[in-house]
């Protein structure tokens, strides 16, 4: 029953991110990313699932925060499994810019993905669906899957990437301080990413490290996951789809 109410909450969720009606108003100056060089895949358990260390700088992460925190989030919520939704309760801002997604596909992923393939095809570059989302005390999102979107022209999406923007040591939560608020200078405690198998055992536990990039398979092979209960700190992380064509 969690999956059903899963696949649900996932589809409700793209429905809300529609291209056409993006949270944020006008232009906004998104950081500078940087090309990176020597970029490492660590597989986790010989699965669809890997991290990429170091994919943006403390500065880089630290950026995009503050740009986030400028434009406002907007909250996120659900009726819950009882009514075969997904429990989630964490903020949002959705954005439509091909050029970030471009921008963040050149610095380095388009390396990592050269050799994927999937059903025959290459990917090609991320969705310009960008959404950022913002976890605080108490937030969480529930076990659900993560659903392929047909992007038209033979284009879908079969990756989720996800990147930290906060998480890890309490040194550097402290140099956050002139871009977050109070509540967030504060290490980064609880709203790991786990990932449960056929049988709801648990296959991989991620914590979140800032600048580390998460990607894993979604469509009809994604693992059950959920973000776990963030218990001190905000969790910030960057969030879009990589598409194959």
């Amino acid at each position: 029953m969690a999956e059903k109410g899963a696949k649900k909450r996932k589809i409700g969720e793209r429905r809300g991110t529609d291209f056409n009606n993006s949270t944020t108003k006008g232009m906004t100056k998104w950081p500078t990313i940087k090309p990176k060089q020597n970029l490492e895949i660590t597989r986790l358990k010989e699965t669809d699932l890997f991290t990429v260390q170091n994919f943006f700088t403390s500065a880089e992460s630290q950026a995009f925060i503050k740009a986030a925190e400028s434009i406002g989030f907007v909250h996120q919520g659900s009726l819950g499994p009882t009514k075969g939704e997904a429990y989630r309760d964490n903020d949002r801002i959705s954005v439509n810019d091909p050029i970030l997604a471009e921008t963040v596909w050149e610095s380095g992923l388009n390396k990592l993905f050269s050799d994927f393939k999937i059903r025959g095809k290459g990917a090609v570059g991320l969705n310009p669906n960008i959404r950022l989302y913002r976890y605080k005390v108490g937030q969480r999102f529930g076990r659900h899957i993560d659903e392929s979107a047909d992007l038209g022209g033979g284009r879908r999406t079969h990756y989720t990437l996800l990147i930290y923007l906060s998480g890890g040591s309490k040194a550097k939560a402290k140099n956050n301080s002139k871009t977050l608020k109070d509540s967030s200078i504060e290490p980064l405690i609880g709203g790991e990413t786990v990932f449960y198998g056929s049988t709801n055992g648990v296959v991989a536990e991620v914590a979140p490290t800032e600048g580390m990039a998460l990607l894993h398979i979604h469509g009809d092979k994604c693992m059950l996951h959920e973000a776990k209960n963030v218990s001190k700190g905000v969790k910030y992380v960057f969030r879009s789809d990589v598409v194959f064509a």
